[in-house]
């Protein structure tokens, strides 16, 4: 600085602000009509899913638990396609051939881009109406159609050059529909050739057998529910049986839940098939306190009251019951989806610190549950951990309750309601990556210092959002780092202990009316 004046200096701030995750993001794992399999697709509307799968397919329950996500105010679904591979007489899933005739010349042929019967319905065109008209021309053009759902897409002035980028093989990359498969160093003869006008259409598709457990959790853990580790994060799991009569096993269950807890996600279980009537859970139920929290399926309790996974799941009774937009025949569903879009509304609306559950918490218009419960039925099943779908005058049918797997009385479980244990799961997932900055930075009191004020700053936030209990902040939470809970043997071990606490709101359950008569005063 040689002459006079004022300079101005950038300083590295010690803010590391912490951002909240999203707490919506609803993963399905099922059969679809189309698709890629074993591998995730975000789709951020039902448009989004009739494109990429096809949508509503009557095989597939996972199509209409998607449709009643949405339906219900949801936003976003990773879904998994899984396709059936059960050994047998049938067929494995194959995908649909187009072979598009050439003269004096091998056939160009495409593939339908997934397997199933879906590809016998693209339909391929060729013309010749390309940028280079010339009786010498080897440009031409490709439109592929599925004529099921309207979808279509065009090509123009594919060459016949395989190292071209306007090669077919490199056009096609883009495509959802198709694939290159072989040919293309000669155009095609344009379709039709003549009337009738017959375009080519794809032959071979098949849908295979049909999915089953070991289709959604295989035993290799590669496929199936296991490909959504490798999504960024997930919220929510839907995994709605492969027919409406029939259950997933224990061991599904149990595995998805294990996913679940170690994703800090949550589970929502479908009720068996078999359960029509409240006395029936109770009597599927019995009386064994071990059975009570637990995943109730077919088979009898999966995780019983204090294992972890337990607390990262929740169930809904009864199915529920709408109108088949295929059909205009009434059909009973698995409620999971339903129930995850009215997770994914509350978020929105009011936080995930409300319990998605109440007057506010409606089923998609022309959705019922398939059993009408009684106040007494709803007070015995409510104790057990199962939450009811009710239908009341006027309000409608509504998500009338809002305890996990851990939430039986008996239990006694910290985790016992929804909104604490997903808060919870939202607070661990934001600060395990709002704190990744951390790593490698010296460990003595100005890291320490820091990490207070930002994780403290983010607790506030949820505090002033109305996240917690208590009137006061001191009440509300508390934010611990400093050489008390990091002592040097701690240190030494290259151990940085953040201590995070917070006072949740817990749902007024049960709202209590007292009545007193008082004499008139004059």
């Amino acid at each position: 600085m040689n002459s006079p004046g004022v300079y101005v200096t950038e300083l590295q701030s010690s803010q590391h602000p912490i951002t909240g995750v999203a707490t919506s993001v609803a993963a399905f794992v099922g059969a679809a009509a189309q698709g890629p399999v074993d591998s995730p697709q975000t789709c951020n509307s039902w448009t989004d899913f009739v494109r990429v799968f096809g949508g509503l397919w009557a095989p597939s329950t996972m199509s209409y638990a998607v449709y009643q996500f949405f339906q219900a105010g949801g936003s976003t679904a990773i879904v998994v396609r899984v396709v059936g591979t059960a050994t047998g007489d049938e067929a494995a899933a194959a995908a649909a051939t187009l072979s598009l005739p050439s003269k004096n010349n091998p056939d160009i042929v495409i593939d339908a881009i997934s397997p199933g019967l879906w590809g016998d319905k693209l339909q391929a065109t060729v013309d010749y109406q390309t940028s280079d008209t010339s009786s010498t021309s080897t440009q031409w053009n490709l439109t592929v159609q599925n004529t099921a759902t309207g979808a279509s897409e065009r090509y123009l002035n594919i060459s016949t050059d395989p190292t071209s980028a306007k090669s077919l093989a490199n056009m096609l990359r883009s495509s959802q529909l198709v694939t290159y498969a072989s040919g293309g160093d000669k155009r095609p003869d344009p379709t039709p050739v003549g009337p009738p006008a017959v375009p080519v259409a794809g032959t071979g598709g098949g849908d295979g057998p049909a999915i089953s457990d070991g289709d959604i959790d295989p035993s290799s853990q590669a496929g199936g529910m296991y490909t959504l580790n490798a999504v960024d994060i997930f919220n929510i799991l839907c995994l709605p049986p492969p027919d409406s009569g029939t259950d997933l096993l224990n061991t599904t269950y149990g595995n998805a839940a294990q996913l679940c807890a170690a994703r800090r996600a949550m589970l929502i279980v479908d009720p068996p098939a078999e359960w029509t009537s409240a006395s029936q859970v109770l009597a599927h139920l019995g009386p064994d306190p071990d059975k009570r929290g637990g995943i109730p399926v077919t088979a009898g309790a999966l995780a019983p009251s204090g294992q972890p996974e337990a607390a990262n799941a929740a169930m809904y009774f009864p199915a529920v019951t709408a109108t088949d937009p295929l059909t205009g025949l009434t059909g009973t569903y698995p409620p999971c989806g339903a129930v995850a879009g009215v997770w994914a509304a509350t978020d929105s609306a009011r936080g995930v610190w409300k319990a998605p559950a109440g007057t506010s918490a409606g089923l998609p218009g022309g959705m019922t549950p398939a059993v009408l419960l009684t106040d007494d039925d709803n007070g015995q099943l409510n104790p057990l951990g199962i939450n009811c779908l009710r239908n009341f005058p006027v309000v409608g049918p509504v998500v009338w309750g809002a305890r996990t797997l851990e939430g039986a009385d008996v239990t006694e479980s910290q985790w016992k309601y929804i909104p604490v244990r997903r808060t919870a799961l939202y607070i661990e997932e934001s600060l395990r990556r709002g704190t990744q900055w951390v790593v490698f930075e010296p460990n003595a009191e100005p890291l320490w210092a820091s990490i207070r004020l930002n994780v403290g700053a983010f607790m506030a936030s949820l505090f002033r959002q109305g996240a917690f209990a208590g009137p006061t902040p001191r009440q509300a939470y508390l934010v611990k780092c400093d050489a008390e809970n990091n002592p040097p043997d701690q240190v030494a071990l290259g151990i940085v202990n953040i201590l995070v606490g917070f006072a949740p709101l817990y749902p007024a359950e049960f709202v209590l009316i007292s009545i007193e008569q008082l004499s008139g005063q004059g």
